[in-house]
């Protein structure tokens, strides 16, 4: 199970585009509001989630995904629920993945350190000792990282691609008619 969290102010593309890579590859994915059932983006889209904070269990979780987008991030970081599962993820060998400004959070908990990561331009300081790469995405070991939403489908790829296989994203994507 992924548990993609989504707080007032997330990005949608973000959000939405990895959420749709990942369940076309049959990746177990559940959207949580934790700011409430319904939540509201930074555009004014409201996604009912599938499930609520409370609701989360790390029985059987394989991984995190937080959106980025101002101030869906800040509210992220504030979330106990939500820093506790990445503490988790990452004290498990589970896949957190983090895209845009939410990186920040990642770095702002001591756990990108050593790390190659990249962020929306802007965020670079908030790393914490991460290696900058600039790049669209990023993988190290089980940590996935990306640009902005211009990135968000290539940002589910990389997840997906770390969940199943390369193959299976490649496929995904050509389905997708992205390449």
């Amino acid at each position: 199970m992924f548990y993609l969290f989504l707080a007032e102010g997330f990005e949608e593309t973000e959000a939405l585009a990895a959420l749709d890579v990942m369940r076309r590859a049959k990746l177990d994915v559940k959207t949580v509001g934790v700011t409430g059932e319904c939540v509201t983006s930074s555009h004014g889209v409201c996604v009912k989630a599938d499930i609520t904070a409370d609701m989360v269990s790390f029985d059987n979780i394989e991984g995190v995904i937080l959106p980025g987008g101002m101030p869906g991030t800040l509210n992220l970081e504030k979330s106990k629920t939500v820093t506790d599962s990445v503490q988790y993820c990452y004290a498990n060998d589970k896949i957190v993945a983090a895209i845009c400004a939410a990186p920040s959070i990642l770095g702002h908990m001591g756990l990108l350190k050593g790390k190659k990561a990249t962020c929306f331009p802007g965020f670079e300081s908030e790393l914490d000792c991460a290696e900058y790469t600039a790049n669209h995405t990023e993988t190290d070991g089980k940590t996935v990282t990306a640009k902005g939403a211009g990135c968000a489908v290539e940002f589910g790829h990389a997840i997906v691609s770390l969940a199943l296989s390369k193959a299976e994203a490649d496929r995904v994507l050509g389905e997708m008619q992205c390449f």
